[in-house]
């Protein structure tokens, strides 16, 4: 079969981890029988660099012509590259904010896993880490308050900000029904995030997705604030099977439950739209400090690509092959260096990020 999969390659890893990813793609299509024609997308500082803009109306209308497409990471130094001196709509993160919303891709999923040969590198107390813990956070992308209306200005000599936080019940049903449908195939538990307490968007929030439960019988639901969540996921994280939140809590939790896997360089996310078109990408951000390097870690954007494979393609088996193949390789000792153990490195081969991708799709 032939499959039109756009690339953001981006900014500071982003090309590395891409490339290394692509490498995968390759030998899967090989032992399959498919062919993946890759179309590469300027988003981010690139695209700035080269447009100055950080998506241009012809890469959205590429972008829609894809299958899916694959994401790296965009961005650079926020203290010292000259995009962050640029208006906020000018800079990197203003064009993914741009694509998400072109693209209509509400639904965030991202899953965390503690594969048992990287418990040395889980941070959390070995207690936990031995039991373990397989959690999917779907998370609402394209509205509350990275969507809001927002402004500066000055009042009375003093400049104030203003930022606002909208959900209409539409939005959070059908994220809602996401998170419900991904349960019933899973453990069958949702835990809603919010902050119900304080936020009417909040108290909507939980009152439309109480109202959508009413159709998953089945499916067990739990409320949970999020500072709570905050805490309970570094506490127990195997207490989670499906975590439900809006945007900006969403964000902030991912990247929590990426770090307790290990490394940010192991969770990867799918975002998708009514469709089965989706935009996949590593949780990880552009890390520019390492770029160029070739020392990161491509594996959650490996494992981002056999999301897309199994999300947008119908590729199931394809896609188990992948995350079978990233098993081996931890199994047979193979890290990149931020999943070293904290013991006995002498037993684990260490590889940068290009022969990741090599010695992944080795065991395709």
């Amino acid at each position: 079969m032939d499959y039109r999969i756009g690339v953001i390659a981006g900014d500071g890893i982003g090309p590395e981890i891409t490339d290394a990813a692509w490498t995968v793609l390759e030998k899967v299509a090989e032992k399959y029988g498919h062919h993946f024609e890759r179309t590469d997308i300027l988003m981010g500082g690139c695209s700035i660099d080269a447009t100055g803009e950080p998506l241009t109306d012809e890469a959205i209308e590429t972008a829609k012509k894809q299958d899916a497409v694959l994401m790296g990471s965009i961005g650079g130094n926020t203290s010292t590259s000259p995009w962050y001196k640029l208006p906020p709509e000018k800079r990197p993160e203003a064009g993914l904010l741009r694509l998400r919303k072109s693209l209509g891709l509400f639904a965030n999923l991202r899953p965390a896993y503690l594969y048992p040969q990287l418990k040395e590198a889980c941070p959390l107390k070995e207690a936990t880490a031995d039991k373990g813990f397989d959690l999917i956070i779907v998370r609402e992308l394209t509205g509350g308050l990275y969507f809001g209306k927002r402004h500066t200005e000055s009042l009375n000599g003093v400049i104030q900000a203003t930022d606002t936080l909208t959900y209409n019940e539409n939005e959070i049903r059908r994220i809602a029904i996401k998170a419900f449908d991904i349960a019933r195939k899973r453990r069958k538990k949702v835990t809603s995030v919010d902050k119900a307490n304080v936020l009417d968007s909040s108290r909507l929030w939980r009152k439309v997705t109480e109202e959508v439960w009413a159709d998953y019988p089945d499916v067990e639901l739990e409320h949970m604030l999020v500072d709570n969540c905050a805490m309970q996921l570094v506490r127990d994280p195997g207490q989670f099977d499906v975590v439900l939140t809006e945007n900006m809590f969403g964000d902030i939790l991912s990247d929590e439950a990426a770090m307790i896997t290990g490394s940010l360089g192991m969770l990867s996310s799918a975002s998708l739209n009514e469709t089965k078109f989706g935009l996949y990408e590593p949780s990880g951000g552009s890390a520019p400090d390492i770029a160029g390097q070739d020392i990161a870690n491509p594996i959650a954007t490996i494992l981002s690509a056999a999301m897309l494979l199994r999300y947008s393609l119908d590729l199931d088996e394809e896609a188990d092959a992948i995350e079978n193949a990233v098993r081996k390789v931890l199994d047979d000792g193979i890290r990149t260096r931020d999943i070293l153990p904290r013991e006995g490195t002498d037993q684990v081969k260490v590889v940068g990020c290009s022969q990741m991708g090599g010695e992944v799709a080795e065991r395709i």
